[in-house]
């Protein structure tokens, strides 16, 4: 195996705290960044790195007591590499070796494999090469030699784009190399995923372009709640000067259909072929007036006198509600031991959810079956809110088809496992949703269906894609459950605690995720990427649309996205 220009040799280290390398007198401390990826190669076994931290280091204390002058360069390049040094902190992540020396690696490897129970590592590699990477449970020797890694060891650990065997998607490139990161989409979906950094590092962004992906290589079929209107038709770029990208529906315009709970908005913006969507009163649960009684103000014996009205009227009872009288109200409360003040009180806040444009009495449509048609039949559906982006629409429309949506999934998993016919296998479905810390505290994490969805896995599948400003504010059991994370800059102690939830290494992960820069970086780690990498995430333009939309309708197959099954028309009642 050929290496490159040695960068220092392994001075110090445990399997704990990582390993402390001495770089060598030619080797300048600032070519050393944090979040470089290095190779460590010991006797027996090659290992993979992330750099943790830099220092400098002195041979003696005189020198620090008596520097040379900063004019006195031939003293300084005396003491360079000998008196004066720099250090490198490495933290291991993978080991290689070769199946000639150690015939039971197969065997490990294979055990390697499988990912911990929390879903915060994985040790599968994303290459088709005959490559059996192992978790790393030793430490190369003294005076190991460290160097940069290769387009060869990124592609062994991260695979490539066009391997056939896989469904990997690139989303960036290391931070000092122009070589190709990809996630394994088929691990991405398969579990919840969080997208998070805070206002301004371009979430929207990696955002679409990740979607795009799982458009473009067909990897599931995508329900997005597109809160500020930034996914279906196009967008306000970034930058100084004005300008607008792409959305996914002029990228995959036979892929992907808008929903739109404010035509005339969604009309406003040059959206001609998006289909309306309406909810009535009759589909809003208790448990959905439960996520937004902050924003109602709704008190606790309001929600109790909510069950009881439930329980008498069924579904109708929001619509029975609003049109009682006060003798009437007075009337329900005498037979059914309800409290009258917290029922006018109820009343009286429900009619603020009369005034939201997509609300209605009564629905002559199963607007929320077509939604559910339109996925079966592998169409990624983008629900629009337009004006109506406010928490207390957002929350409430989300969680109400979300739940109906998932349901239907319950039903169609259940069926599955029943027959362990192909044709009933449910197409894998991934939810986006905004401002997930408002459906996920821990609050109210177990009464929203997102919660549910994150706990589940994939046992139905469906899984949520959730991105996010605050993940300290998203439940520890939920954020535990979380496959694969993307972090852009955070700057809040909390937020930064709570995305290492269940993470082992995470203090050395720490100092990597604070020196991001505020724009176009990420600390990707989790179930669909075999170790921690900083990327530089992939642009979202004009050469991005070329690699990715222009191809993709007419390399999509018939199979297995675009049917519905007749067992699935018969669950929306067509």
């Amino acid at each position: 195996m050929e290496f490159g220009k040695p960068l220092g040799s392994v001075i110090e280290g445990s399997l704990i705290r990582g390993l402390e390398v001495r770089l060598h007198p030619d080797v300048s401390v600032e070519e050393m960044r944090v979040g470089k990826f290095l190779v460590v190669q010991g006797r027996r076994s090659r290992f993979f790195c992330m750099l943790t931290d830099v220092a400098l280091g002195t041979a003696s204390a005189r020198i620090l007591a008596n520097p040379p002058e900063p004019s006195n360069l031939f003293l300084q390049e005396v003491l360079s590499g000998t008196g004066t040094y720099g250090t490198a902190s490495l933290s291991p992540m993978l080991m290689f070796t070769p199946q000639t020396e150690n015939p039971a690696a197969k065997g490990q490897a294979k055990q390697a494999t499988k990912s911990t129970a929390n879903g915060a590592e994985s040790y599968q590699a994303q290459s088709s090469a005959q490559v059996d990477l192992l978790p790393v449970k030793t430490i190369p020797s003294h005076f190991s030699q460290v160097y940069d890694a290769a387009e060869r060891d990124f592609r062994i650990v991260f695979g490539w784009e066009d391997d056939p065997h896989r469904r990997n998607f690139v989303i960036g490139q290391p931070i000092d190399m122009n070589v190709p990161i990809c996630l394994d989409l088929d691990r991405f979906v398969e579990r919840s995923n969080g997208i998070f950094g805070k206002s301004g590092t371009g979430k929207s962004f990696l955002t679409r372009v990740l979607l795009s992906g799982t458009i473009q290589r067909q990897a599931a079929v995508n329900l997005i709640f597109d809160m500020h209107s930034e996914y279906g038709w196009e967008a306000v770029s970034e930058g100084k000067n004005f300008s607008t990208v792409k959305g996914l529906r002029q990228l995959f315009p036979g892929q992907v259909q808008i929903f739109t709970l404010d035509p005339e908005a969604t009309k406003r913006r040059g959206v001609r072929d998006a289909q309306e969507l309406y909810i009535s009163f009759d589909q809003i649960d208790v448990e959905d007036l439960m996520l937004v009684r902050g924003e109602l103000n709704l008190s606790e014996a309001s929600l109790e006198n909510a069950i009881i009205l439930r329980n008498e009227f069924g579904k109708g009872w929001i619509n029975r509600l609003l049109a009682m009288t006060n003798e009437e109200i007075q009337e329900f409360c005498e037979t059914k031991m309800g409290n009258k003040s917290s029922i006018m009180a109820l009343q009286r806040k429900l009619n603020r959810l009369a005034d939201l444009k997509y609300i209605r009495a009564a629905c002559p449509h199963n607007y929320v079956g077509q939604i559910l048609a339109a996925i079966d039949g592998g169409k990624h559906v983008i629900v629009e809110f337009g004006s109506q982006s406010n928490l207390l629409s957002y929350m409430l429309a989300t969680n109400v088809i979300a739940r109906r949506i998932h349901a239907i999934y319950v039903q169609k998993a259940e069926r599955f496992l029943q027959t362990k016919n192909p044709s009933d296998r449910p197409l894998q479905l991934m939810i986006t949703i905004e401002e997930a810390h408002r459906f996920l505290d821990p609050a109210t994490a177990r009464q929203t269906i997102f919660g549910t969805i994150a706990r589940e896995m994939r046992k139905y599948f469906v899984t949520l894609l959730i991105v996010d400003q605050r993940p300290s504010g998203i439940d520890n059991e939920v954020m535990s459950q979380i496959g694969t994370r993307i972090t852009a800059l955070l700057n809040d102690e909390k937020d930064i605690d709570a995305i290492f939830t269940g993470v082992s290494g995470a203090q050395s992960l720490r100092s990597v995720l604070a020196k991001l820069d505020s724009k176009q970086q990420a600390l990707i780690l989790g179930h669909a990427t075999p170790m921690p990498v900083v990327v530089r995430t992939r642009a979202y333009d004009t050469q991005f649309y070329q690699e990715v939309g222009a191809t993709a309708w007419e390399e999509m197959p018939d199979e297995p996205l675009f049917r519905a099954s007749e067992a699935a028309k018969a669950d929306l009642g067509f």
